[in-house]
């Protein structure tokens, strides 16, 4: 009889206590996939994710444009160096291809979008602003004695890219611009010619001929 009460007794404990844990514990928990909605940047490539609600504050809208940006800035580490050389000299910008989107221009061009122009702008852009770079500096430039071609064309004033070829009295000869560059290069800079077709006298050149831009091209003038 003691045996079967001691049972009886530790059997309804057991009960009680599983009653009791079946009382005392939390509710299983359920996964809540929280919705999302992509948001694209201007470049049609560059997307964040952000949690669709019903409103956005100001501030954090510019929490998410941020975002865009730095990872836009990421893929295009060339474009802060421009926008520094830009803030730095006056640099003409390239001419307004804008018009020209929704045309058709033969199987090179085909058909020319929004992207296609920014294409155009940006390279064109980028070339001529590395020439500022190395118009401005005397390092650049290679020079011995720290002159660098600005020191005498301000912002390439007084090149006159639109007069070449013409005849050079210091060359003796019918010359193209990059020639001229080069003597000046040689001479009052102090440092070494570059070659014709490398990438320094390239940017020279389209450096020079952007800041002359909207001039008539008159060859041969003097």
């Amino acid at each position: 009889m003691r045996r079967a009460t001691i049972i009886g007794i530790a059997a309804g404990s057991l009960a009680i206590a599983l009653a009791c844990s079946r009382e005392e514990s939390p509710p299983a928990t359920q996964t809540v996939v929280e919705e999302e909605i992509e948001v694209e940047l201007c470049d049609g490539e560059t997307t964040t994710s952000v949690p669709a609600r019903a409103s956005y504050s100001e501030e954090e809208g510019l929490v998410i444009a941020d975002e865009l940006m730095a990872q836009w800035k990421k893929k295009h580490p060339d474009r802060d160096w421009v926008e520094e050389e830009r803030s730095k000299h006056m640099i003409e910008p390239p001419a307004d291809n804008s018009g020209l989107v929704g045309r058709t221009q033969g199987d090179v061009y085909g058909q020319i979008t929004e992207r296609t122009v920014d294409e155009w702008e940006r390279e064109t852009l980028k070339l001529v602003v590395r020439g500022s770079q190395i118009f401005h500096s005397g390092d650049e430039l290679g020079s011995q004695i720290a002159v660098s071609c600005d020191m005498c064309h301000p912002d390439a004033a007084n090149t006159h890219p639109e007069t070449y070829p013409k005849f050079q009295v210091q060359l003796g000869r019918a010359v193209l611009l990059r020639d001229m560059i080069n003597w000046c290069i040689e001479h009052p800079v102090r440092g070494k010619v570059l070659a014709g077709d490398s990438a320094e006298m390239r940017a020279l050149e389209a450096y020079i001929l952007a800041q002359r831009k909207g001039t008539p091209l008159i060859y041969g003038k003097h």
